[in-house]
């Protein structure tokens, strides 16, 4: 996406209803932060929720440290151009130490929602067991946020197994990349996605079914994502490469979801249901 459509895109995104916006420091090397940043000063700071991350920096750097946390915060500040960050999570955390993230990494996080800094502070992660693991050893309310992406699919609803327990423990849940990470078109996944073979497979069968039936399979994951219980699913992101694709999105949302054919994609996933990969070095599963 070039840095004037990712402008446009924002603009157009608020004013149809979308206020809230996803970055972290490792999208496209800061510069997805730099962009929104140009798209964010040009619009009043009541009509925006904007969230980032912190701890992951490249594909394979990560620091979970007090001090390089703290530091990103501020350049995340910088780089969008506000005074304040609704949300700020740590970012991917089973690549990290879950016990740096419990004893160091948040206490400092919450060290900045106290001075006014972070509204909201979170962790993101793909398996599950992540969330419970720190959640038990945190003091109840020093996690507001927890993104899981991948979990709450036409492919994978593990996700929706734990939000009863996320609700309970008043932590508020993001559900992101509800197409899988590209699993879920009707061009397949890209090559190095990680998900099995039988997955693929899957995917490939449900994506000729949506077509036969005179749909498309990523028009019906996003509306089977958007269509969760909102007391439990507070947002779901979902990732836009132009105004096009915003325009697309929100009219998919706004279509009424086919229910039969819902069942019978799901009963194409049900052989390899809440099938998963492995994601970092925490030795749990889900």
């Amino acid at each position: 996406m070039q840095e004037a459509d990712g402008i446009r895109s924002v603009h157009e995104a608020v004013k149809l209803g979308v206020n809230f916006f996803d970055v972290s420091p490792y999208y496209g090397a800061t510069k997805a932060e730099t962009v929104l940043g140009k798209a964010l000063k040009e619009l009043p700071r009541d009509e925006f929720v904007v969230g980032t991350k912190v701890g992951r920096y490249g594909e394979s750097t990560f620091d979970f440290s007090a001090a390089r946390v703290t530091a990103s915060v501020d350049e995340s500040l910088a780089r969008l151009g506000v005074d304040r960050l609704d949300v700020v999570q740590c970012h991917d955390i089973e690549f990290g130490d879950l016990d740096q993230v419990v004893n160091e990494t948040l206490p400092a996080l919450v060290k900045l929602r106290e001075a006014g800094k972070v509204r909201a502070v979170g962790i993101t992660g793909y398996p599950l067991d992540v969330f419970p693991y720190v959640l038990d050893r945190v003091p109840p309310g020093t996690v507001d946020v927890a993104l899981s992406y991948c979990r709450y699919t036409l492919a994978d609803g593990a996700l929706a197994g734990m939000l009863p327990a996320l609700k309970a423990a008043g932590v508020g849940v993001l559900n992101a990349a509800p197409l899988s990470m590209g699993l879920l078109t009707d061009a397949g996944p890209p090559p190095w996605h990680p998900a099995p073979a039988a997955v693929k497979a899957a995917a490939a069968a449900a994506s000729e079914l949506c077509k036969e039936r005179g749909s498309s399979l990523p028009a019906l994951a996003l509306q089977y994502a958007l269509h969760a219980d909102p007391l439990s699913v507070t947002s779901t992101v979902v990732g836009i490469d132009s105004v096009a694709t915003l325009a697309k999105n929100v009219a998919v949302m706004m279509t009424p979801m086919d229910r039969a054919l819902l069942r019978d994609v799901q009963a194409v996933f049900q052989p390899v249901a809440n099938a998963f990969w492995a994601s970092g070095k925490f030795p749990g599963s889900d």
